[in-house]
């Protein structure tokens, strides 16, 4: 079985469909809800999805694929937002076990299998860096979940939009930090959030993305004079969870504001930081998109032990600072 996972409206599906044997084809049909991060794919029912939308077999569906074909439109370096979303739902096709993998920790497989991936990126013109840089990315994706990338393939489909130089924004207003995390106020990036908001002496505040999840646009309305943002997200499938791309591509779309400065504050529950590097690419190339300023990174790996040693600290001291971790 061939398995197609394609992020194309109906007409452009129909028109490459004949190259395809018989596939099992996986497209976007608008019930699709975005991973929880509650793991119940590994702890509640091993090797299925809890969110019973129709994506739930994901996992599953990999493991019974000869080849797994992906088509996605190239999107700040990786997969569009739907796409993205389709590959955070496959967290049951590993477990949750780690092991090193050439010298980086990387989940066990769940299968004893080595699976095939081909994937093909449409949209604008891509620069070599560009190329390269989703190269890196289904690379990273396809040792995480253990398979490898058989084709990497680009189709220029449009031109590619002029982007738009704005106007500097007043650098004095206050920071947000959006806790992009599935999980609301209950995760360590949450806590993360909290606990470097607490430390700054400038206004700010946190707001929680997932709150406007039914509506991005009042989101945007709401940080649209907002000088400093502050993206706090988890790793997700090596790289940002797909409702925080979904709420970048919807900014790009509809923002027409002042610039902004962008930050990154990312959790992960590996141990090398260096796996954040395709997520901080990610920013980059939409802060360019924006013609916003990219303004730096902070990533934190091991992160639940990090957030266990901060509140450890903080409720036995009364006095936590963030430098004081060693």
């Amino acid at each position: 079985m061939e398995l197609v996972i394609h992020d194309l409206d109906r007409q452009e599906w129909d028109g490459i469909k004949d190259r395809f044997k018989d596939p099992y084809v996986i497209s976007d049909s608008k019930t699709i809800h975005p991973c929880s991060g509650c793991f119940g794919c590994w702890n509640k029912e091993p090797g299925v999805c809890v969110i019973k939308d129709g994506y739930e077999d994901m996992g599953k569906l990999i493991h019974l694929s000869d080849e797994v074909f992906v088509i996605s439109r190239y999107t700040y370096g990786g997969f569009s937002s739907f796409v993205k979303n389709v590959f955070d739902r496959c967290l049951s096709y590993v477990l949750p076990h780690f092991e090193i993998v050439d010298g980086e920790s990387h989940h066990k497989k769940r299968y004893d299998e080595d699976k095939a991936f081909s994937f093909i990126f449409y949209g604008p013109k891509l620069t070599n860096e560009e190329q390269e840089s989703a190269k890196r990315y289904v690379h990273a994706v396809c040792t995480n979940i253990r398979g490898h990338v058989k084709s990497i393939t680009f189709r220029e489909t449009e031109e590619r939009p002029i982007t738009k130089k704005r106007e500097e924004e007043d650098p004095d207003g206050e920071t947000v930090f959006l806790n992009a995390s599935l999980r609301y106020v209950k995760g360590n990036t949450a806590r993360l959030a909290k606990k470097t908001s607490s430390c700054m002496f400038r206004q700010n505040r946190i707001v929680d993305l997932m709150r406007y999840a039914k509506d991005l646009s009042k989101l945007i309305e709401e940080l649209h004079d907002v000088p400093t943002l502050v993206l706090c997200q988890p790793l997700y499938v090596d790289g940002l969870p797909s409702q925080l791309i979904r709420f970048l591509e919807t900014f790009e779309k509809t923002y027409d504001g002042k610039q902004k400065k962008i930050y990154v504050l990312a959790n992960m529950g590996l141990y090398e930081s260096r796996q954040l590097a395709n997520m901080f690419e990610t920013v980059k190339q939409w802060c360019k998109a924006m013609d916003f300023q990219y303004c730096g990174a902070l990533g934190v790996s091991a992160g639940e032990l990090v957030v266990s040693y901060w509140t450890m600290v903080s409720s036995a001291s009364g006095r936590f600072r963030p430098s004081a971790m060693p």
